[in-house]
């Protein structure tokens, strides 16, 4: 495959509201299409809203599709996705819809009908097998999560590592866990 040409997924879409543009990439190289609202509304601050889109697809099996957030409503305006970012998954025939909320303390946003409001982002995705263990094997993070890296001035004084390193943590490098339960098969 040569270089600037990329295999496209052909992914079945249904417009539930006869007029609605399709899903769009407005510029070359972008990840995510966007979805417009079938409904005009607005929203007072704190407010939220379930915004139906026109349109529903069918997702080949190993794929989901993914509802994100567009970066300029969240700056210009406050409005986020509840539930960023929502799920599409291949088995879902329904209409797709986009749950909003204005996080701008003052000021009320409105939507018209055909605004974009989210952007799609479709992604092969892994069905995993989960295989219970009594114990995890060691990593360089262990534990640490919710800040456990630092980074930022609120967050003063927290190393990088989790409370169990900095306490001593494991010794012996590479320790694997046992099985407990290995459901292959099942």
């Amino acid at each position: 495959m040569s270089r600037g040409h990329r295999r496209e997924l052909g992914v079945l879409i249904r417009r539930v509201e006869p007029d609605v543009p399709l899903p769009t990439y407005e510029h070359p190289g972008d990840a995510g299409a966007d979805l417009r609202t079938t409904e005009a509304c607005e929203l007072a601050p704190g407010e939220r809203a379930v915004l139906p889109t026109g349109v529903s697809v069918a997702l080949p099996e190993g794929y989901a599709a993914f509802v994100h957030p567009r970066s300029g409503l969240a700056a210009r305006c406050g409005v986020a996705l509840v539930n960023a970012p929502g799920t599409v998954d291949a088995g879902y025939r329904g209409e797709i819809k986009v749950i909003v909320v204005n996080l701008d303390p003052r000021e009320s946003v409105r939507f018209e009908r055909f605004d974009r409001i989210a952007q799609l982002v479709v992604q092969q995705v892994e069905r995993v097998r989960f295989q219970e263990v009594a114990e995890l094997p060691d990593s360089a993070r262990a534990e640490g999560g919710f800040g456990s890296t630092g980074g930022h001035a609120a967050v003063g004084g927290v190393s990088g590592t989790s409370g169990r390193a900095a306490e001593g943590g494991r010794t012996g490098g590479n320790r694997y866990a046992s099985v407990v339960s290995d459901r292959e098969g099942q």
